[in-house]
């Protein structure tokens, strides 16, 4: 009996070791694509802001797709939230065939705090990765 219970208690350990080594490896992925100054304000930084913030996730990173890359370009109070979101840890990442597409790839490289970088493979990644969290705005 001491045996088994010893089986289980190790077993029990082993489980919740795993559930938290898992939990820490979480990692959220925001696909803002809306050119929308709203959204993004009212939705995707306060979002993303808390998940960073409050820990809910190990890593998050936005990644700038489409039109919110021409809205980002052009709008200096989207640009300083997007840059203090960055400034807290998160991760910003820009497709720049989006941005070549819409004009504004020499404005999105002189923020500094953008990697520029074609998306499509790196997407396709984070959605097949287990533990990444992909969500649209």
């Amino acid at each position: 009996m001491r045996t088994f219970v010893l089986i289980f208690l190790g077993l029990f350990t082993l489980s919740l070791t795993a559930k938290a080594d898992h939990h820490e490896k979480e990692k959220l992925v925001v696909l803002w694509t809306s050119d929308d100054p709203n959204l993004a304000e009212r939705m995707v930084f306060p979002y993303v802001h808390d998940a960073q913030t409050a820990g809910w996730f190990e890593n998050v990173t936005i990644i700038v797709w489409g039109p919110s890359a021409k809205l980002l370009a052009e709008n200096l109070v989207i640009q300083e939230k997007l840059s203090n979101i960055h400034d807290m840890g998160v991760i910003i990442e820009a497709c720049i065939v989006c941005a070549n597409e819409y004009g504004v790839d020499e404005a999105l490289e002189d923020f500094g705090f953008l990697i520029l970088r074609p998306m499509g493979e790196p997407l396709s990644d984070y959605i097949k990765k287990p533990g990444v969290h992909v969500l649209t705005f």
